[in-house]
């Protein structure tokens, strides 16, 4: 066979690859009744391209660290992904595409990280998918700067991500996006598939920017193609892999591809063809009818040189770690590991100090010590880390070119800096943090989600976290912040009382390797606790622990941050009248509802009423303190003025929470 004679059965091949991913996509949304059977349609002939000619993938070994990560942004054209996953080996197969969106199955309604193998993050949410593959690309150079063999690094992958119309439009990826650009992140690749369709019509009723001219101003090197073009793919994105910044291409396709009536129309993008139309399409490029879910062998074969070529650097890979010598290996094996010492805690705690100050102040002094312990451990603010007191003082920037730094300089991105977080904690490599005032983490909501539901090891950090940062006011004082925190399942929020909690609160986060959590600190002083003689360090990690105690109490009164050392006002005022008050603080409501009834039950004893003080909406509280429990805290927003003035305009301090529960508690 000459050479000619291969390239074009390898052409015919990828043909072949490209329609049955089109027509796998059309019989899962067909026989679910459910999906998004256009835009795998439209990106076929893209991702088959990536696969069959450019990823470097190991299908036997998902979670190779040094392998090129691919991000489907537009998660609802996940029977692109499933079926590309299929194609090329992976524990993904016909059954489980015939099960797509069912209860169980590998091939769930929006690809989710953990559930199915291959996919790199959970995407759906549009924005988010583009933005965490910022983060994966700066995890490379990270990674690449920290282990190396003969100056070569060991990790320096690649990353290809398809964005839709509808990623590019989401302001996470702007900010995302820019911040690549700044950083030149050359091993970041992404295709924009440019269809000009959405779910309402076309994309231009809203959406007539320049992509191209916008990319460009960000730093980017900007290329345009026919999407359904393959030479023309192929070179765009050989020419990709050159450029010296981050690399966009956008693709000009057709939403719906080689449906006769529904191409190009938003009438293929949320619902199946129909058995006529689906027909009809199948008819159009000779494609059996019957059975459903038909696969050629040339499909399979369209992907084997690549996969060759993968194998052969995989083995070469594994080899190269094999043979290096041990202070090498052992800088691999920190990056891979993600070590966190066994006494962090013991180590946290011993310098704690008992010194009256704010917890941003004694948090980020106690941050000092775990970077010297957590070599994974890295991140940064958005533009605030001279307030929130988070800047890694022994430690560079990270800055183009220079990825040997620990300190990432975010700029003001919150929404973007949770997602390359995000990112970041998908590589496998570090334990990422990211901060702000407590109030914009509002602007975060939508990735602290995902990392809770991927289970990814994020750390936020948030201080300014009560009415009490003062005279900035309303806009700036959080009141509902904690709880809707909360509230998401998965994220943990630990506020700390004092230096000590502090301690704990780092160690819990990381420690904790299931899940994002949360910081929240404050911007005011609070002094060192004094605990029972029965406190251990250990208790910290519980949740909530009894800090103060008296016999037979008649009211449990549970505080957080803040509020624990005012908790002990009040127990001590009410003790004056003759009342037998408990104190528990609760830095983290998530952690106590984790430990055994019994443990709980020893620190809320059955029975025994309850009240609730933190300086945030009140409501939630009952879930723990019942019917009868007393709230004290702030359901209103906040007002500007010094916090002392704050403090009785609201009736929280705590003679005037004296009062409520004497008065709730009657004679």
């Amino acid at each position: 066979m000459t050479k000619a004679n291969n390239q074009e059965n390898t052409q015919a091949a990828i043909e072949q690859a490209i329609h049955a991913v089109r027509f796998l996509s059309i019989d899962a949304v067909e026989k679910a009744n459910s999906g998004h059977p256009g835009a795998p349609m439209g990106l076929a002939a893209i991702a088959v391209e990536i696969f069959a000619n450019h990823l470097v993938y190991h299908s036997e070994d998902p979670a190779w660290p040094n392998r090129d990560r691919f991000v489907l942004s537009c998660g609802h054209a996940s029977m692109l992904i499933y079926s590309m996953l299929h194609l090329t080996g992976y524990d993904v197969s016909l059954d489980d595409i015939k099960d797509f969106r069912q209860w169980g199955s590998k091939t769930p309604g929006h690809p989710e990280f953990g559930h199915t193998p291959g996919v790199e993050t959970t995407t759906g949410p549009l924005g988010q998918g583009i933005s965490n593959a910022v983060g994966l690309a700066l995890a490379a150079k990270l990674g690449g700067a920290r282990a190396s063999d003969a100056g070569s690094p060991l990790i320096d992958y690649n990353v290809y991500a398809i964005a839709s119309d509808g990623d590019i439009m989401e302001g996470v990826a702007y900010e995302a996006c820019s911040f690549a650009g700044h950083l030149k992140l050359d091993n970041l690749i992404v295709v924009y598939d440019s269809n000009n369709v959405t779910i309402d019509g076309k994309a231009e009723v809203s959406f007539t920017e320049s992509v191209a001219e916008r990319f460009s101003g960000l730093g980017w090197t900007v290329q345009s193609v026919d999407g359904h073009d393959t030479a023309a793919l192929r070179a765009a994105l050989n020419q990709a892999k050159k450029a010296d910044r981050p690399a966009l291409i956008v693709a000009t396709t057709k939403i719906g591809f080689g449906a006769p009536t529904k191409e190009g129309t938003s009438s293929s993008h949320g619902s199946p063809l129909g058995a006529a139309e689906t027909k009809a399409t199948k008819e159009r490029v000779g494609w059996p009818l019957s059975p459903a879910f038909y696969v050629p062998d040339a499909a399979y074969e369209a992907f084997a040189p690549q996969k060759k070529a993968n194998a052969t650097a995989y083995a070469a890979w594994q080899k190269r770690v094999a043979g290096l010598g041990a202070e090498a290996k052992g800088k691999l094996d920190v990056l891979l590991g993600r070590q966190v010492p066994e006494d962090l805690l013991e180590q946290l705690v011993s310098i704690a100090g008992e010194k009256t100050d704010a917890t941003r102040n004694h948090s980020g002094r106690i941050q000092q010590k775990v970077a010297e312990l957590v070599p994974g451990f890295l991140g940064g603010s958005a533009d605030l880390a001279v307030s929130v007191k988070t800047k890694l003082k022994d430690y560079a920037d990270v800055s183009p070119g220079h990825f040997e730094g620990r300190n990432i300089n975010f700029g003001i991105r919150e929404h973007g800096m949770g997602a390359i977080v995000n990112g970041l904690a998908l590589s496998g490599m570090f334990i990422p943090f990211g901060s702000t005032f407590l109030i914009f983490s509002d602007y975060m909501r939508p990735p602290m989600r995902l990392a809770a539901l991927m289970k990814q090891q994020a750390i936020h950090v948030f201080s300014h976290d009560s009415i009490f940062l003062g005279e900035d006011g309303p806009t700036h004082q959080p009141v509902e912040q904690l709880w809707s925190m909360r509230l998401v399942p998965g994220l943990h929020v630990v506020r700390p009382a004092d230096a000590l909690e502090c301690a704990g609160a780092w160690t819990y986060a990381l420690e904790r390797r299931d899940g994002p959590t949360v910081l929240s600190l404050t911007r005011h002083d609070v002094p060192a606790l004094k605990r029972p003689t029965s406190f251990t360090p250990r208790d910290l990690l519980d949740g909530g622990y009894v800090v103060s105690d008296v016999e037979n109490p008649e009211l449990v009164l549970i505080a957080t941050g803040s509020e624990v050392c005012e908790s002990i006002k009040v127990q001590a005022l009410l003790a004056e009248k003759g009342r037998r008050v408990r104190v528990v603080s609760m830095p983290c409501v998530e952690a106590f509802l984790e430990l055994p009834k019994e443990k709980r039950d020893a620190v809320l004893p059955p029975g025994v009423r309850r009240a609730s003080y933190e300086l945030g909406v009140t409501g939630p509280w009952g879930a723990l303190i019942g019917l009868d429990g007393i709230a004290i805290g702030v359901d209103t927003f906040g007002a500007s003025a010094p916090y002392e003035r704050l403090q009785q305009e609201y009736g929280v301090a705590p003679e005037q929470a004296a009062e409520k529960i004497l008065a709730a508690l009657g004679a």
